[in-house]
C-alpha cells in the first residue's frame, strides 16, 4: 500500500465521466455535504476566508466547483457577502441552484476553472474544495493561475493530502458513513490522487502563487492559503 501511494494515481473518477447517474450523482452530493462537515472540511474553508478577509464588510467570494453549494450557504450564514458559485458540470448547477435557492446574495456561474469567465480582480477570494486532485498537473497550475488572476485577497484551497494516514484515515470515513457508488468509489481513489503538501505547493508556485497558511496537518483534508 505504501509503494501504491507514493505515485500520485492517475485513475478516473466516476465523477469525471461525460455522462453521469442523475440518481448516484444526487446521493453523492449529499453524502459529500455530510462528509465535508467533518473535521478538515468546510469549517476550515470558511474560517480561512474569514481569516483572509479580515474586518472587510464587503466582498466578494467565488467557489469553484461548487458541488452542492454547501459551502456557500456556511459562509453565508458567518458573512454577509455576495458569493458566485461556479461548476463546469449543468447538472451540478441545477442541484446547487435547488440547494441555494432560499440564500441571498449568490449567483450561479457554468465555468471550467482552468478558464473562468470573470475580469482579473474581480472577486476578493477564490475558492475550492475537493477539486485540485481531480486535475492533472498541467490542469491543476492552469486552474491555480486563472483563480489568482481573478481574486485581489487570495486562493483558499481545501483537499485531500496523500499519504498512508490519510489513504487510511479518508477510506474509513467514506465506506463507514456513505453507500453512494459514486461516493465510495471516487472518495477512496480521491485519496491516492491527491497531491502531497510539497507537491501542492510546487503547483501553486507555478501558478505565481505562495503559500501563507495552512491548516493542522493531521487531518486527511488540509486547507492552505495563498497569495
Amino acid at each position: 500500500m505504501v509503494s501504491l501511494l507514493n505515485a500520485r494515481s492517475t485513475a478516473h473518477e466516476l465523477l469525471d465521466a461525460e455522462h453521469l447517474d442523475l440518481i448516484e450523482l444526487r446521493r453523492n452530493l449529499r453524502e459529500m455535504a455530510m462528509l465535508n462537515r467533518l473535521p478538515g472540511g468546510t469549517g476550515d474553508s470558511v474560517r480561512a476566508v474569514e481569516r483572509l478577509l479580515g474586518e472587510q464588510s464587503e466582498a466578494t467570494v467565488l467557489d469553484v466547483g461548487t458541488g452542492s453549494g454547501d459551502f456557500v450557504r456556511r459562509l453565508r450564514r458567518r458573512r454577509h457577502v455576495e458569493v458566485i458559485a461556479s461548476d463546469l458540470r449543468p447538472e451540478v448547477l441545477e442541484i446547487a441552484a435547488r440547494n441555494l435557492s432560499g440564500t441571498n446574495h449568490v449567483s450561479l456561474l457554468k465555468a471550467d476553472a482552468r478558464a473562468i469567465p470573470l475580469a482579473d480582480g474581480e472577486v476578493d477570494i477564490a475558492h475550492a474544495s475537493l477539486l485540485m486532485h481531480h486535475f492533472d498537473p498541467d490542469d491543476a497550475i492552469a486552474a491555480l493561475s486563472e483563480m489568482r488572476r481573478v481574486s485581489r485577497l487570495g486562493v483558499v484551497i481545501n483537499d485531500l493530502r496523500r499519504g498512508l494516514l490519510p489513504f487510511a484515515m479518508t477510506a474509513a470515513a467514506v465506506l463507514a458513513l456513505t453507500r453512494g457508488a459514486y461516493t465510495r468509489h471516487d472518495g477512496v481513489l480521491s485519496a491516492r490522487r491527491a497531491y502531497t503538501l510539497a507537491e501542492l505547493d510546487t503547483l501553486a508556485a507555478k501558478a505565481g502563487l505562495k503559500r501563507s497558511s495552512r491548516s493542522g496537518r493531521f487531518w486527511p483534508r488540509v486547507t492552505t492559503v495563498y497569495r
